[in-house]
């Protein structure tokens, strides 16, 4: 592991195997999950070139007021260093286009670099716009210059917020809009972009999205879970999460965010109707009503079918 400041608060750090064996193949979008000495899991962006099989980049900002993962890589890896990882997963995919708009705030810049190092490749058109607190804290701007005029910079200390209305403009059926940073910024851009066709908007969240919370007349009830694969049928009470009952079942699932974020606990769903609480699928992903993120989704009925 070699590890690199690239912005204040922000280091990079390039993650080799220590048997000297090649890395799995990713695409632009792509995260791992780093698993902490201290047990925790935290998920980082692939930022590097997707054809180097050699070694992973990845780029972690140090949040003061986090859960004390990113602490703990700042003050506590050093260069050759190891860490364990797995992946890599895609929740983000680049989907083809004839014209992409990128927005990044802050370290949400990570997933976009090999999407635009994609879009160039390809051949096609695109443009940044790429917000930050300050000039300095705004990581990997020395690569974002060879770009060009289709790279727009602008720290909040010089520029104030990021001119959305101007740099999105009116829909565009040729267009996909790729925004990652923030909860703020992409609030922002999912209101400019109400008016854009289904599906061209794509966005990642460091944080859950405030959900829909059900309303006096409304609470919480229990609700049946088959494991269909399992053999296993469970109750799951009001205020316990699905996931948390498969675990206390003894039935193995994956999992790590536990707020409908990272994707990891995403389970197939056979039968029931979902009541959707996560901050990662799609509105189409949704409607579909085949998949659920079990760490945070529950019922709309009384009963799920789960293919676990």
């Amino acid at each position: 592991m070699a590890r690199q400041t690239v912005a204040d608060g922000v280091v990079s750090l390039e993650l080799a195997a220590s048997s000297g064996e090649s890395l799995p193949p990713w695409q632009p979008g792509a995260h791992i999950d780093v698993v902490l000495p201290t047990g925790v899991t935290r998920q980082y962006s692939l930022c590097g070139p997707v054809k180097d099989t050699a070694r992973w980049r990845v780029a972690v900002l140090r949040e003061p007021d986090g859960r004390g993962g990113s602490q703990w890589i700042h003050d506590h890896l050093v260069e050759g260093g190891e860490l364990r990882v797995r992946g890599p997963r895609n929740n983000f995919p680049l989907r083809p286009a004839a014209r992409y708009l990128f927005v990044g705030g802050g370290i949400g810049i990570t997933p976009l670099l090999p999407m635009i190092a994609e879009a160039e490749a390809t051949g096609a058109e695109w443009s940044l716009l790429y917000g930050g607190r300050t000039r300095a804290s705004m990581a990997f701007l020395p690569e974002l210059e060879g770009y060009g005029e289709r790279v727009t910079v602008r720290p909040q200390d010089q520029y104030g917020l990021l001119d959305l209305a101007g740099y999105l403009g009116d829909p565009d059926p040729s267009a996909l809009v790729y925004c990652c940073g923030p909860a703020g910024l992409i609030d922002a851009v999912e209101a400019h972009c109400a008016g854009w066709p289904t599906g061209a908007l794509n966005v990642e969240r460091f944080a859950a999205a405030a959900v829909r919370q059900p309303a006096d007349d409304e609470a919480e009830q229990p609700i049946e879970v088959e494991l269909r694969a399992s053999g296993t049928t469970l109750t799951v009470p009001p205020g316990l999460s699905v996931l948390k009952a498969v675990e206390q079942a003894g039935v193995p699932v994956l999992s790590s965010c536990e707020e409908g974020i990272c994707g990891s606990c995403e389970t197939s769903v056979l039968e029931g109707e979902v009541d959707h609480r996560d901050s990662l699928l799609t509105d189409d992903e949704r409607a579909a009503n085949d998949t659920m993120l079990i760490c945070v989704s529950r019922a709309r009925g009384r009963r799920l079918v789960l293919n676990l």
